[in-house]
């Protein structure tokens, strides 16, 4: 049975309120869509940037968790870099912020993230696994593109959230804008997560999360831009997660696996990943996509555990190119 929790759509209509009050602090464009819909605009006809990426992440987390901007330094190179942390971790980052609903805006296929999620259940598995559900009266919903969606896309969407199309909020973020970016780099704790939950970790477990990446430079070419934006987690992204499991054995033995390194793909900036795999994400082992680094607590027994690292030369060679 699908538990109610705190609700995601709420929580995050919060945010999406305040960019929609001072748009232009944000160098975001805000509109009435087709069908009534509220259409923000973080990159493609407008400029967005950091603070507006900030606060998609948070969205992105269902308001259930927090982003800050800060610098890390790669070799002698100083970059961007976001902190997020959640103490609702499966919940923020399973039943939000992961990108899980496939969805046609005209001949393309954009990936749709966010609470909107929630109340469509897209996938279904993942909330039947994590036990939640949302009954907002709202939906906000984020889409990497760089089409604004049709009105057969938005009415689709709505019905599948079973809200009205002027209750929908939808954030468009292009992978190479800074918005794009930073709330791409901001889904470290959520691509460990998945991972460890596709090793078995039972996801209500963890009980706190926290993770950093570097926020890449974005790149004329859309392929490039990408890679970069995955190198960012693959190779320079942290992670900590505070679990509750009766089993140390457990978590000694999956966190070895649960980080990019345990990849046969690992080693090479991801632009080359994928061109090698013929622009083929299903030829791609799904092991690479995983924090660079990753600790986990045991709150039960104390124990400590940590895999990984991050690593400088490939981040170079992805940021340099």
């Amino acid at each position: 049975m699908l538990a109610k929790g705190p609700s995601v759509n709420r929580e995050a209509a919060k945010i999406v309120r305040k960019i929609c009050e001072d748009p232009a602090k944000y160098n975001v464009l805000v509109e009435r869509g087709p069908l009534g819909a509220i259409i923000i605009d973080a990159g493609i006809n407008a400029k967005g940037g950091y603070l507006a990426g900030r606060l998609i992440t948070e969205i992105c987390l269902g308001g259930l968790g927090k982003a800050t901007l800060s610098s890390m330094c790669i070799g002698n190179i100083e970059v961007p870099s976001i902190t997020v942390y959640t103490d609702y971790p499966s919940i923020s980052t399973l039943g939000s912020q992961m990108a899980g609903w496939r969805i046609k805006i005209g001949d393309a296929i954009a990936m749709g993230s966010g609470p909107a999620r929630a109340l469509a259940l897209k996938p279904k598995s993942v909330y039947e696994k994590i036990g939640y559900r949302d009954d907002s009266p709202e939906a906000i919903l984020v889409l990497e593109t760089s089409k604004v969606p049709s009105a057969e896309s938005i009415q689709a969407i709505a019905e599948n959230c079973h809200i009205s199309p002027e209750n929908l909020s939808i954030i468009l973020t292009p992978t190479s804008s800074i918005a794009g970016l930073t709330q791409i780099s901001g889904r470290i704790v959520e691509t460990g997560m998945y991972r460890l939950v596709e090793l078995g970790l039972e996801p209500n477990t963890v009980l706190y999360a926290w993770g950093r990446a570097p926020i890449p430079p974005a790149h004329k070419n859309d392929i490039e831009s990408m890679g970069r934006s995955n190198d960012a987690i693959l190779y320079g992204g942290v992670t900590y997660y505070v679990v509750d499991c009766e089993d140390d054995e457990q978590l000694k033995n999956l966190i070895e696996r649960a980080v990019s390194s345990a990849s046969k793909d690992y080693g090479k900036p991801f632009s080359e990943v994928f061109r090698d795999a013929g622009q083929d994400f299903y030829k791609i082992d799904p092991q690479i996509f995983a924090p660079a680094v990753m600790t986990i607590v045991n709150r039960r027994s104390g124990r400590v555990f940590s895999a990984g690292k991050i690593n400088t030369e490939i981040l170079l060679k992805s940021i340099l190119k």
